[in-house]
């Protein structure tokens, strides 16, 4: 893949994450009540969401490295390497873009929107969110299974904060971000060795 191809950088996923943090702190001030870093930090104590986000994101590893194997050729899977490919992933990118997304969409979906929607409708309004990455242009097979994993991926982030607590939903996005952009760089290396060397 040529870097004329790789049209959407680091920077422009890190500006990105920013605007949502920035939207998410304007929710916060405007529609929740004070004080409001302790209610984003409710939960378990913090070394307890950090172990947990962790563990979560190890287990994610695991199923991923056995469930990759099995579905690898799938229509599905491959739609979602290329949708991802538009990225720059060289070097240490996918961990950076997975830091910001992490810390940035979880705290405009579960830290601002969550406690004023519930959990469903901040899980809907983040697929719709995710329509232009995942490039969501039609009513088809595909387009359901990517849409269905990223509503449950999404239920999954927003019961973690509440029950676990909003640090831990930023961890295991994370995580959850870095082990899937890492599985794509290595697909994209296979496919053509001279890209991502770096």
């Amino acid at each position: 893949m040529s870097q004329a191809i790789k049209q959407i950088g680091l920077r422009r996923q890190l500006t990105t994450c920013a605007l949502l943090s920035g939207v998410a702190a304007l929710i916060i001030f405007c529609f929740h009540q004070p004080p409001y870093l302790a209610s984003l930090l409710a939960g378990l104590p913090l070394h307890f969401q950090v172990a947990a986000g962790l563990g979560i994101g190890c287990a994610y590893w695991v199923s991923t490295q056995i469930g990759y194997r099995f579905a690898a050729n799938s229509k599905t899977t491959k739609s979602t390497v290329e949708s991802y490919s538009r990225m720059d992933l060289s070097g240490r990118n996918p961990i950076w873009i997975s830091l910001a997304a992490g810390f940035g969409e979880e705290l405009l979906f579960r830290g601002s929107l969550q406690p004023l929607t519930g959990v469903w409708l901040a899980s809907a309004i983040f697929v719709i969110a995710h329509t232009r990455a995942y490039r969501f242009n039609g009513l088809n097979k595909r387009v359901l299974i990517q849409a269905c994993a990223i509503f449950v991926g999404s239920m999954g982030f927003g019961l973690i904060a509440m029950y676990v607590g909003l640090v831990a939903a930023m961890i295991t996005h994370a995580a959850v971000d870095i082990v899937g952009l890492y599985v794509i760089k290595g697909e994209i290396r296979k496919l053509q060795p001279q890209s991502c060397q770096r």
